[in-house]
């Protein structure tokens, strides 16, 4: 089968062994990361869409390090990289990853754990705020009428005094609180893993999960693992 990938060899002396890095997702341009590593090494891209898992494991066979970012790193395609030295996230999360067949394996996983922070925190409270203003119900009326009466759709609800709980307080979590208090929103959040102090410290309530969940916002900035799978609805 026609594989997804065009190898590229690195410049190398005499008796280097070729070292091979493996890319997924390669519609996200990273021109300066892969720049770098093709001074260096041989580069394999492959996209998201249309991988497969064989595809990923054909790739691996003889890798030192993945780069990833969303496509699943299978218990397979670690045992199908014999060579490989590690895994690199270029993001945060890792649930995509099997981690277990890694520790097996003795590969470790890397991350970027600042990435995208405020990016991400700006998307979350940029959809808080469409919907207590009812912006698509509005844009639809504006789009449709050119004109839209207050109704029952379209009636704005306030930011200010509604109370918002976090699930997660995290760098993320904290940029999302930080825009919350600056429209004089309530914040509570819940985070196990944060002393209460540390909370407090950036002027939000530390509460239990129910509490959180019985705000009248709650936005989830916590990682996906065994332990946060369905932690909102149990």
């Amino acid at each position: 089968a026609m594989r997804r990938y065009v190898p590229r060899l690195a410049k190398r002396g005499r008796g280097v062994p070729r070292q091979v890095v493996v890319r997924t997702d390669s519609e996200q341009v990273l021109p300066l990361l892969c720049e770098g590593v093709r001074e260096v090494a041989e580069l394999r891209e492959l996209p998201e869409a249309g991988t497969t898992e064989d595809d990923l494991c054909f790739a691996v066979h003889d890798a030192s390090l993945l780069l990833h970012c969303y496509t699943p790193i299978t218990p397979r395609v670690i045992a199908a990289a014999p060579k490989l030295r590690g895994i690199v996230k270029y993001g945060v999360g890792i649930d995509a990853i099997a981690l277990e067949a890694c520790r097996a394996h003795g590969i470790p996983v890397a991350n970027v754990p600042f990435y995208g922070e405020e990016t991400v925190a700006e998307g979350a409270f940029t959809l808080m705020i469409c919907v207590l203003k009812r912006v698509k119900p509005m844009v639809k009326r504006m789009e449709r009428d050119g004109w839209a009466w207050p109704g029952e759709d379209t009636i704005m609800g306030d930011l200010a005094g509604r109370t918002v709980g976090l699930i997660g307080f995290g760098h993320i979590g904290r940029m999302f609180a930080r825009m919350c208090l600056g429209f004089r929103m309530r914040v509570v959040a819940y985070d196990p893993y944060v002393e209460p102090e540390v909370i407090h410290h950036h002027g939000v309530e530390s509460v239990g999960l129910d509490a959180a969940m019985a705000s009248d916002v709650v936005s989830v900035h916590a990682v996906l693992s065994e332990e946060t799978r369905g932690l909102v609805g149990r």
